[in-house]
């Protein structure tokens, strides 16, 4: 691509912060950015016709942390680590309903379940022997017992009898809250492009050259917020995680109303607009999921339409509308990563699944990060 003198001088000139994706992470630090320096010059460059990686195609659940989860969690993170988390996460959905309001970004309390097959009845009892000692360890976050037992009043099929219900749970319009991301960014003056893709850059004295197809460009500081494609320009602990999800068609009378988790949080689903919306199966192809291409699977997708028909809607007509994909960022550590790689350079990535309940706040810290170097 060949940019003519007025593009150059009007986008690329006197760039103080070049953000590197445009999804929740990328237009959090930008705007982060721009309210403590209003007259910076901030350009975010993002490589699809929207956002890429998952902001724009996850399941947008506001969510915390499964009861499976946490006590797998446990197994690799201490106490404090997973306290801290779990804070994190709580805030960063807080963060967002404050900013916008829940109206504009379609939030809704519903709740959160995990639905537990009747084949994983000693991870069922494992988790309920649990709920007591999580609500006690997590009380300084929720400031009240957040799980219970609910029976199954949507009528799932062999399941078991309850599910473990997170009160505070929720979930929200993905495409919404981009939209209200990327409004706030626009008014604020921050610039984005689409369809750039950096290839890569260097460290130079007190500035960054980036590198685009045929044309480099300099910038004060380089942001990397780009979380499951992150690896190919930081080198660091993020593999990319794709995730596979289909929706139905219009649902007549659809009583089903939450976010739910299934088979150890490998499944997910909820309902919107009268539809439900499932995604998950990685753990049938870990090594063929773990790429940055998007697309589905048959192996996959068949499963999703199978739990459909068996578990969520045994008893329901459906037709299934379409399916897309998402890329995430996952590592061994939950912990994103916010560091200096090198002078002038930094990222915020790996949010392991979780980039609405963080991703502002993963933006907020990278922001603080850069500010004060």
């Amino acid at each position: 691509m060949h940019f003519s003198y007025w593009e150059y001088k009007q986008w690329f000139q006197h760039v103080d912060y070049t953000v590197v994706g445009s999804g929740i992470v990328g237009l959090s630090t930008a705007l982060a950015i721009k309210e403590a320096q209003p007259s910076a010059s901030i350009l975010i460059l993002e490589k699809g016709n929207l956002p890429e990686g998952a902001s724009t195609k996850n399941a947008g659940f506001a969510c915390f942390g499964s009861v499976s989860e946490l006590l797998m969690d446990l197994d690799t993170h201490s106490e404090e680590e997973l306290i801290e988390l779990v804070k994190r996460r709580y805030n960063g959905i807080n963060a967002l309903r404050a900013m916008f309001g829940d109206d504009a970004i379609g939030f809704k309390q519903l709740g959160g379940h995990e639905v537990f097959l009747k084949k994983d009845k000693d991870l069922f009892e494992r988790c309920k022997d649990k709920i007591a000692y999580l609500n006690t360890l997590f009380h300084e976050v929720f400031v009240q017992e957040a799980f219970s037992l609910t029976p199954n009043k949507f009528g799932f099929s062999g399941i078991e009898d309850h599910y473990i219900t997170h009160s505070l749970e929720g979930q929200l319009d993905t495409g919404k809250l981009m939209q209200a991301l990327l409004k706030k960014a626009h008014k604020s003056g921050i610039k984005i492009i689409n369809g750039l893709k950096v290839l890569g850059f260097d460290a130079i004295e007190n500035q960054v050259s980036v590198q685009l197809e045929n044309f480099d460009f300099k910038t004060k500081k380089l942001l990397i917020t780009n979380n499951g494609f992150a690896k190919q320009l930081t080198e660091q602990a993020v593999e990319p995680a794709r995730a596979q999800v289909l929706i139905t068609k219009p649902i007549k009378n659809l009583q089903i109303k939450g976010t739910f988790h299934l088979d150890a949080g490998y499944y997910y689903f909820r309902n919107i607009d009268n539809r439900i919306l499932l995604g998950g199966g990685r753990n049938l192809d870990f090594e063929g999921e773990s790429t940055t291409q998007l697309g589905n699977t048959e192996q996959i997708i068949s499963k999703l339409k199978m739990l459909l028909h068996q578990t969520i809607l045994s008893n329901t007509p459906f037709e299934v509308d379409y399916t897309w994909s998402g890329i995430m960022g996952v590592g061994p550590r939950k912990k994103p990563i916010i560091k200096e790689l090198t002078k002038n350079v930094f990222c915020g990535v790996r949010l392991g699944g979780m980039g609405i309940a963080i991703g502002a706040a993963v933006g907020q810290d990278l922001a603080n990060k850069v500010l004060r170097t």
